[in-house]
């Protein structure tokens, strides 16, 4: 595999920073190439702005036009142009991230709204009648993988079906398919790591364990069965589920993963 790391946390010696190192030395002692993309450490801007888009900017800024002809030529800074090509480069994408207030930090958000610009991960493909785009399952990065390794502070009891924080598959969807399967990369099951504030060592290295044999097996994990957008689930121009499709006693964003 072709791995791109994506880190997201400011201290090096956390939880995340050592998750992150025991994926880099885990996979490249089993053959894999590994590239890491430590957004602290890079001192990563998080902000998009007109900066980003050189003469390709418009007054009033129009993000995602002026991105896009900005990508178009060539003329995006050489921060996510480096990104955009390590994208290119990969076929697996880890994320590796705290649970900040129910979503990614802000920088690693910061990543997102920078790199995947307007005609690289959306708005692509034919856009007509009878096709919106070619956007989640489709894209710019399909045939790629992604996994989730997140931390959350609180217990698992907390992110469960009844659980008062929300089931932690919510949660992550709008990362899984909201900004990762709309440019068409695919998320396998996430690695979730719960009760990150108050670890034992003797926890950490049940969870060292568990992290190292899931990546040894990550090549052949399935990706979580998420409807594509131009396959026939849905109606046009709505992009409504049809109906007959809803899986028995699921709603909301159970709705869009075939089971």
């Amino acid at each position: 595999m072709k791995v791109l790391i994506v880190h997201a946390h400011p201290e090096p010696r956390s939880l995340n920073g050592a998750l992150k190192d025991i994926a880099v030395s885990t996979l490249r002692e089993a053959g894999h190439e590994v590239r890491v993309s430590d957004l602290y450490a890079m001192r990563w801007k998080a902000a998009a702005d007109a900066g980003d888009y050189g003469p390709h900017a418009s007054t009033p800024l129009k993000v995602a036009a002026d991105s896009g002809r900005a990508f178009e030529a060539g003329a995006l800074g050489d921060d996510v142009r480096a990104e955009q090509e390590k994208l290119l480069w990969a076929d697996t994408v880890i994320l590796q991230f705290p649970l900040w207030w129910y979503s990614m930090p802000a920088i690693l958000k910061g990543w997102v709204d920078r790199v995947f610009t307007y005609r690289f991960a959306y708005g692509v493909g034919e856009h007509s009648d009878v096709k919106y785009g070619e956007r989640y399952g489709e894209g710019t990065l399909a045939g790629r993988r992604a996994l989730l390794s997140v931390t959350v502070g609180g217990p698992e009891a907390h992110y469960g079906p009844r659980g008062i924080n929300g089931p932690i598959e919510d949660l992550l969807f709008p990362i899984q398919h909201g900004i990762l399967f709309y440019p068409g990369i695919e998320s396998v099951e996430p690695f979730v790591v719960h009760g990150a504030d108050r670890m034992s060592e003797d926890t950490f290295a049940d969870i060292a364990k568990a992290w190292r044999e899931r990546l040894l097996t990550l090549e052949e994990a399935e990706p979580i069965p998420y409807r594509r957008q131009n396959f026939g689930d849905y109606e046009l121009p709505s992009l409504q589920l049809k109906e007959g499709l809803e899986p028995a006693g699921r709603s909301g964003f159970g709705l869009h993963v075939r089971r």
